[in-house]
């Protein structure tokens, strides 16, 4: 009996002995399994998304196809949203449902605020997009007509640099001579008695056929297959235009300081940015 309960607990021994290893082999495996799952954890968290609302042209384009590899290459997912107006951007932009927007200058920025009470900032200036003069039914600027026809914008910033770009041309005179906001009628002198028909930014190019002339933003230009170079006027570099219309990345004011943003601007801010707008887009958008 003594030798049959030998050998009975010396096979308990060896069975409990391989159940013990099997306990340890799993937990090594579920160590191995933790330890992946938090590599992949790491691995999703080093990954983050931006997004950024923009105009079709030249903002949506430039993001897409210069900004979105080179961000990919830090970690971050651009994805980009675009919009064809001035008002709705913004309005997702305090919101919240977009990280960041694309597409407006200084001028029109404060403004912006003013009227909304919102407290949108800029976290860099990235391009100018020169203000140019196109032909409509006439392509004589110099010589222009009495009661000739000229669209220009009919929002407050966009209207003022539109006329500040005619009196540059000695078309006409405003009261205010550096009036960034002058309407129609801030005008002292219009010799040619010009007709001006004033229509939202967007629709000035479709304008172009039922007028002489029209004053169209860079971006609706160059959307609708107009270019700086075939413009009769144009801004000039180191007019104050330049400085005061060069296009922002815009947020709110809590996300000025995000890591995330403060990467776009850096890469909309390098060498190889302005070597990428003159390659592609030449005098119709120029670094700020």
């Amino acid at each position: 009996m003594s030798q049959i309960n030998a050998s009975l607990s010396r096979r308990s021994f060896v069975r409990a002995a391989f159940a013990g290893l099997g306990v340890v082999a799993l937990g090594g495996l579920a160590a191995c399994g933790n330890d992946a799952a938090k590599s992949a954890a790491g691995s999703a968290s080093a990954s983050s998304t931006l997004t950024v609302a923009a105009s079709p042209a030249p903002h949506a384009e430039i993001l897409t196809k210069f900004a979105a590899p080179k961000l990919k290459e830090e970690g971050i997912e651009l994805v980009v949203k675009e919009y064809t107006d001035y008002i709705q951007p913004n309005k997702d932009t305090t919101s919240g449902a977009v990280d960041a927007n694309y597409f407006q200058h200084t001028n029109y920025l404060k403004n912006y605020n003013k009227e909304n009470g919102t407290d949108l900032v800029s976290a860099g200036a990235i391009h100018y997009e020169p203000m140019a003069v196109y032909a409509g039914k006439s392509s004589d600027l110099e010589n222009i007509a009495d009661g000739a026809r000229i669209a220009i914008p009919n929002d407050p910033t966009n209207e003022g640099r539109a006329l500040l770009l005619l009196q540059d041309q000695g078309l006409i005179k405003l009261k205010d001579p550096e009036n960034l906001e002058a309407t129609p009628n801030d005008i002292a002198e219009n010799a040619h008695n010009i007709e001006f028909q004033e229509v939202e930014a967007a629709a000035v190019p479709r304008a172009l056929g039922s007028v002489d002339f029209a004053v169209i933003n860079g971006n609706y230009a160059i959307e609708a297959g107009y270019h700086v170079k075939d413009a009769l006027a144009h801004e000039q570099a180191g007019s104050t235009a330049v400085e005061q219309y060069a296009n922002l990345i815009v947020t709110a004011a809590d996300k000025k300081d995000d890591k995330n943003v403060a990467a776009l601007v850096k890469v909309l801010q390098s060498d190889d940015f302005k070597a990428y707008l003159e390659e592609n887009y030449g005098e119709d958008v120029l670094p700020a």
